[in-house]
């Protein structure tokens, strides 16, 4: 079995749904462009709208059938999150796309979703996480910035989101945000080709740190493109671990991490492998955006791997993972 493990899906049922129920959502501003939906949370400024390709169930498939993939692990869009929104209102955003997440997935058995949670409360998050977990998600993807920029994922009020995901085993993607405050990114492109990386690595050292990789060690910490640069920078956070007391050991949590082989350059996969091995490492796609790869097992045949190792990276590894049967 072929397995993409980081792909993005709008059902177009949550699209019918936000439409309809627009006044279950008093704090989302819905904004036709051009026949797509833009959206914006608690008076925030806009999403970007939502391309047909995230919604095109017909012309994922067949993406998916001319590159030999049998299954999609699928996430939501990050801008869609909605983070933003008071209490039980991002409770019931969350709860919905769930739903209709877990309903596309039913009704199309290539996908396999990952849960939304309302993060900007660490108590409701674990609330909704435990539901999707007994509903059949295998875990969650979560944005970097659970209340806008320059928030953090360890921060103390998160922690019981943290305990369910660990106390379920569930895998938690930890996906870059869209803007996450650095404006020198916002020219020639480098949003995608930097900034992405940069948020995600500060992210998830910032849970190395502070000890969440070590604490809640049952949780299956995901962070995609390569580990997000933690290969090329540990040394220095070797180092830095060894200069600064009480901090998390990120040689310990990088073994522990999971990530995918989005990285367009097969040199490159090859050096994540000498840092990390292929234990933990998995095929993607971040389809249907146009920084992801769209034939993402030439990089896994071009990197000089063996061919178990070739079978666990292109699916045998997610089977698992994900629980895929």
């Amino acid at each position: 079995m072929i397995v993409d493990c980081h792909g993005h899906l709008v059902p177009p049922d949550l699209l019918a749904a936000i439409r309809k129920d627009a006044a279950r959502f008093p704090n989302v501003r819905q904004i036709e462009d051009g026949g797509s939906l833009a959206l914006a949370f608690a008076g925030g400024k806009p999403t970007r709208p939502v391309s047909k390709p995230l919604s095109d169930i017909p012309a994922r498939l067949a993406w998916m059938a001319k590159q030999g993939i049998d299954r999609q692990v699928v996430g939501g869009w990050v801008d869609m999150f909605g983070y933003e929104l008071p209490g039980a209102e991002a409770e019931a955003w969350a709860r919905l796309t769930n739903e209709c997440l877990l309903a596309a997935s039913k009704a199309e058995p290539h996908f396999v979703p990952l849960a939304t949670v309302p993060l900007g409360d660490g108590q409701r998050a674990a609330t909704v996480l435990k539901e999707a977990i007994a509903a059949g998600f295998p875990g969650a993807m979560i944005g970097t910035l659970p209340r806008g920029v320059g928030s953090t994922l360890d921060a103390a009020d998160l922690d019981p989101f943290w305990k369910v995901a660990d106390e379920a085993g569930a895998l938690i993607h930890i996906h870059p945000s869209f803007d996450a405050g650095d404006v020198r990114v916002n020219d020639f492109g480098l949003a995608n080709g930097l900034g992405r990386i940069t948020d995600a690595v500060v992210a998830v050292a910032r849970l190395i740190s502070a000890g969440h990789i070590a604490r809640y060690k049952n949780a299956k910490f995901f962070a995609p493109m390569g580990a997000a640069a933690l290969p090329f920078v540990l040394g220095r956070l070797k180092r830095n671990h060894a200069i600064t007391p009480g901090i998390g050991d990120p040689v310990e949590a990088l073994a522990q991490i999971y990530t995918d082989t989005i990285l367009h350059d097969a040199r490159v996969l090859k050096f994540v492998v000498e840092m990390m091995g292929t234990e933990r490492l998995m095929m993607g796609s971040d389809m249907p955006f146009p920084i992801g790869d769209t034939e993402p097992m030439k990089i896994v045949a071009s990197a000089g791997l063996n061919s178990a190792q070739i079978q666990s990276i292109n699916g045998g590894l997610a089977a698992r993972v994900f629980k895929i049967r």
